[in-house]
């Protein structure tokens, strides 16, 4: 009979963690029983969440730029602070503007980059010293399967999640032996606002699509990896809905 990891009392911090994919993933470890820490780029978005989570007790969250590595340091020592630990990183938080590269500004793909791929490097570069210093832990990263393929309007998308699932890759052969698992979860269309307003199919975003991959089922894959036996990591899930559109 295999033994599962109990996430009881675990500390997780996830990026992003006020909506979406983010916001399902803090659910479902509460639900396990872990302690959870999120952020997010508002206050007003962080406060809303933390009013819905339960039990509040176990849940702790404050505005956090991941783009900005003054605001990571910040927020990563709150959360020690607050919980004394850190066992797991849910590296979510993201963003996708998608517009061909004559279209896409400047700015957009410095804040897709900086946001997407730079983001999960500050939070791990904060959070590993401390799993080393616990004698391990996990890091999964919420990439997409845009990071491997890639499609016309995505440059700036591709390129930061095609970085983010290298770095995610090179990241676990470095800390493996240290006790530390590094995952990665690529999910094809997910029913969340992600993209809405930004360009190039951001109408194709409607909620509540009952083709799409719920937020929920990201979740639970989440918990999956994390209840694995120590001896086992699994690196990569690549996550696709089961019957999707019908391209016309």
């Amino acid at each position: 009979m295999i033994e599962k990891t109990s996430l009881e009392d675990k500390v997780a911090v996830v990026t992003g963690g006020t909506r979406g994919i983010g916001r399902a993933i803090a659910e479902r470890l509460l639900a396990e029983g872990a302690r959870v820490a999120i952020c997010g780029s508002r206050q007003k978005s962080v406060d809303d969440a933390l009013a819905e989570l339960n039990p509040r007790e176990r849940v702790f969250g404050m505005p956090a730029d991941v783009s900005r590595l003054e605001e990571v340091r910040r927020f990563i020592g709150q959360v020690r602070q607050h919980f004394g630990a850190i066992h797991i990183l849910v590296n979510n938080a993201g963003a996708g503007v998608f517009r061909s590269v004559a279209d896409l500004s400047p700015e957009e793909w410095d804040r897709m980059i900086a946001l997407n791929l730079s983001g999960a490097y500050y939070s791990s570069h904060e959070v590993l010293p401390i799993l080393r210093m616990s004698g391990g832990g996990d890091v999964i990263n919420i990439s997409s399967l845009a990071g491997k393929n890639a499609f016309a309007g995505g440059a700036g998308y591709n390129a930061s999640k095609f970085g983010l699932n290298g770095f995610a890759e090179a990241m676990m052969l470095d800390h493996r032996n240290e006790g530390i698992r590094v995952s990665t979860i690529m999910p094809g269309s997910v029913d969340t606002q992600f993209g809405a307003g930004s360009g190039l199919n951001a109408g194709d975003d409607s909620r509540k699509s009952t083709w799409k991959i719920a937020p929920e089922d990201i979740a639970e894959i989440v918990v999956t990896l994390l209840r694995m036996p120590r001896r086992t990591t699994i690196s990569a899930v690549e996550v696709r809905p089961s019957k999707p559109q019908r391209q016309t």
